[in-house]
């Protein structure tokens, strides 16, 4: 009788860990930064490397922060709604282009246009680490304050801007 309760229960406990996976949302990932400011950084600009820019760029208005990257499939996608948020007023878009070149990041830039107000460059990931970045795209809420409010893995689309980024940031714009 043990003999079959053992594999059964094994067979069990399988099928429990993916059903967790199947019905966890995998693009919702709690940061480590979630409340709590967002660490700071003295950086030079994508499009001018003799500029720097600072992470005092999120005091006194509510930002939202995408990591991106030229060798980046999935950020090709999220691009085009990047571009439509640009147009709108009460949004802060700035990119933090993640351990790319600039030259590719430039050109990518060049044929895709622009969303950003600013392009954080950060060639080797040390900004990336400190905001505990795992891949790209990802997308951080931060609020008036600089406290990241939120953080995203993967492209954002309308659907999650309409049911998750935006409720949350005219509720931090109250």
């Amino acid at each position: 009788m043990m003999r079959f309760i053992a594999p059964l229960l094994v067979f069990a406990a399988f099928c429990s860990l993916l059903i967790l996976g199947l019905i966890t949302d995998t693009h919702t990932v709690k940061s480590a930064l979630t409340h709590k400011s967002a660490p700071a950084f003295d950086a030079p600009r994508l499009l001018d490397k003799n500029q720097q820019i600072t992470s005092n760029i999120f005091e006194g208005k509510i930002s939202v922060l995408n990591v991106w990257a030229s060798w980046c499939p999935t950020c090709y996608q999220e691009h085009p709604f990047l571009m439509e948020l640009a147009k709108k007023k009460n949004i802060t878009l700035y990119g933090l282009n993640y351990k790319d070149t600039r030259y590719a990041a430039k050109k990518t830039l060049q044929k895709l246009g622009n969303p950003y107000k600013s392009i954080i460059y950060d060639p080797d990931g040390t900004i990336g680490l400190t905001y505990g970045v795992t891949g790209t795209p990802e997308t951080f809420i931060i609020d008036r304050k600089g406290i990241v409010r939120y953080k995203h893995t993967s492209a954002i689309t309308k659907d999650i801007w309409k049911n998750k980024l935006l409720p949350l940031i005219n509720e931090l714009s109250k």
